[in-house]
């Protein structure tokens, strides 16, 4: 197996401020470089770019998975589970509306794992999921 290499995701927000805030504070991502127009966030060690483009918010589509209707434009990242208990943990105590609350997802089946869906203040989805067995991530 490789070493897995940082992603590096570039995204629309409406307020640099409240980006702030959220990755930094909700979330608990540090931040690195920033403008007037973007910020950098170390996001579980990816570099995670919000970019100011009002225009471009929001989540418009979502598609029915396990019963759910899960945003299909969405990102986030696969922690381990006591990683994933913490931040939704983290989360709950922020105050943090969710669109699926953290659960335990196709249980008992290919695939078991848990997730969490919730928006940033500009309307972006965000995944969080974990899996008791982590090769269960590719499984068919």
């Amino acid at each position: 197996m490789s070493t897995i290499q940082p992603f590096h995701l570039a995204f629309p927000v409406d307020n640099l401020e409240a980006a702030r805030t959220f990755y930094g504070s909700t979330i608990g991502c540090a931040e690195g470089r920033s403008s007037d127009e973007w910020i950098d966030f170390d996001f579980f060690g990816h570099q995670l770019v919000a970019h100011l483009a009002p225009q471009e918010c929001g989540h418009k589509t979502s598609n029915e998975v396990d019963g759910h209707q899960v945003p299909v434009k969405h990102f986030g990242v696969v922690l381990t589970m006591p990683d994933w208990h913490a931040l939704a943990d983290r989360l709950r105590n922020g105050g943090v509306k969710f669109i699926m609350e953290p659960q335990i997802r196709f249980k008992g089946k290919v695939g078991e794992q848990a997730t969490m869906f919730f928006l940033d203040p500009a309307g972006n989805a965000l995944e969080f999921k974990a899996f008791e067995d982590p090769t269960q991530l590719f499984a068919k």
